[in-house]
């Protein structure tokens, strides 16, 4: 049932056009439908290069993990305190000392990764990671999260009862959406019934986290035994003697677990950390789009503000106006990628006027009587008064710009509030009077510019 929710989910992660129409029996190819899935996103020709350039570190992940798929691995990330042994028990899966194992602080600074020997037909790849309490803080706990959002299941390494930050951390982990097992390290230290006390009381702590029967005890590097030995003469001597490593029950449920699912579980984290990642190029086009078309209203301002200004001919300015805000209408839409004709941008212009002319009747007529006093008036009082004329002219193409922005934004609609709503919200969420004042401005410099 999990799993079935798990796929749900992911295909509607990943979006319209991704195929994975339903979860995929064991051994079928849902790994490979979503294999397909990744190469499109990162084949997507309607991404700009711009977007791919700022995202270059999620597109490297994204093909890392194309190649995980096709090699069908299975990564596992260690996780808890400094010293609870995560090294140490990365080491005793693996069978030989892949992983620096210190007392210090900082020991792990990065996440290292080497194939877990006794499971390399499986492809089973064990990952390293800094403490969660390191004494750098948020920067290694955040790398540490990092490698948990690209592993496709998560060891947390406790030494004894869970402490509020490692059941925290547990929570965190959970909503990541990996499944969790919780490895009780040092469990040499424990008597029998001390041990199995300890493991009923962690099962309930973690119980809508982790399985009860992923809370498992393990002995990455028991404390040595002392043995007792008697020499001919009957003298006593007391010697330490190491003892092998207690991870047989933790590796043979990873290695189930990878035999069973290890290719599902890939598929699906790929397919999550996919479906993130085609959310943020969403969102950079979206903001990287927003950026060209506030620099096109300003340009379009500008023009009709200045063009406002210098035409001598009372009233007529206003219509030419009109033909300025059609035509940058015509390059939004281009913008946002769906192009309007000539036509259709007029009649959207038309009707966003409409609805600023019920909403703002006494500004325009402010511009009919400004377009009037132009041509009457002489000196100074002229450039002021084509200066204020412009300005509103260049608020009104901000208006109609915005306006129209939100229309394209929206797929050619004004949505279930109409066009009247629409246009009401643009007018209320703009500072008029700084749009006026820095209009004025810039149009009184181009003036003038033109009168020397």
């Amino acid at each position: 049932m999990a799993r079935d929710t798990l796929w749900l989910r992911l295909r509607g992660w990943l979006g319209p056009g991704r195929h994975l129409t339903a979860p995929p029996p064991r051994g079928s190819t849902g790994p490979t439908q979503v294999a397909d899935s990744l190469r499109a996103l990162l084949d997507d020709p309607t991404i700009p290069a711009v977007v791919r350039g700022e995202l270059a570190g999620d597109f490297a992940r994204i093909e890392a993990m194309l190649d995980r798929l096709e090699r069908g691995e299975l990564h596992v990330a260690v996780f808890g305190r400094v010293s609870t042994g995560k090294s140490a028990l990365g080491n005793a899966l693996l069978g030989r000392e892949a992983f620096a194992v210190g007392v210090l602080h900082g020991t792990t600074t990065d996440a290292d990764h080497a194939p877990l020997d006794e499971a390399q037909h499986d492809g089973l790849v064990l990952i390293d990671t800094p403490g969660i309490n390191e004494l750098d803080g948020e920067a290694r706990e955040r790398l540490a999260f990092e490698v948990a959002e690209v592993s496709d299941l998560v060891v947390f390494v406790g030494d004894g009862d869970l402490t509020r930050e490692e059941l925290d951390a547990l929570k965190t982990l959970a909503a990541t959406q990996r499944p969790l097992l919780l490895a009780l390290n040092k469990a040499d230290r424990y008597g029998h019934d001390e041990l199995n006390t300890l493991l009923q009381h962690l099962r309930l702590r973690v119980a809508g986290l982790v399985r009860a029967e992923d809370v498992l005890a393990v002995a990455a590097r028991p404390a040595p035994q002392r043995v007792v030995e008697v020499d001919p003469r009957g003298h006593e001597q007391i010697r330490e003697q190491a003892r092998m490593p207690d991870v047989a029950a933790l590796r043979e449920r990873l290695l189930a677990i990878a035999v069973r699912e290890g290719k599902t579980l890939s598929a699906i984290n790929a397919g999550l950390y996919a479906g993130r990642l085609t959310d943020q190029v969403s969102a950079r086009i979206a903001q990287t789009r927003q950026a060209v078309a506030a620099k096109l209203i300003r340009q379009y301002c500008l023009a009709k503000g200045v063009a406002v200004a210098l035409n001598p001919i009372p009233v007529a300015d206003l219509l030419a106006a009109a033909g300025l805000d059609a035509a940058m209408v015509v390059q939004l839409s281009r913008v946002y990628g769906l192009p309007l004709t000539r036509a259709e941008s007029g009649r959207l212009v038309a009707v966003i006027s409409a609805q600023l002319a019920a909403l703002m009747g006494a500004i325009w007529g402010m511009q009919l009587v400004a377009s009037a006093l132009k041509g009457m008036s002489a000196g100074l009082s002229v450039l002021v008064t084509a200066a204020a004329q412009g300005a509103l002219g260049w608020y009104a193409t901000v208006l109609i710009g915005r306006a129209a922005e939100r229309y394209l934004v929206a797929g050619k609609s004004w949505g279930e509030a109409g066009a009247k709503r629409a246009v009401a919200d643009i007018v209320a969420g703009l500072d008029r009077d700084s749009i006026l004042r820095e209009a004025r401005e810039e149009i009184l410099k181009r003036l003038k510019a033109r009168r020397v």
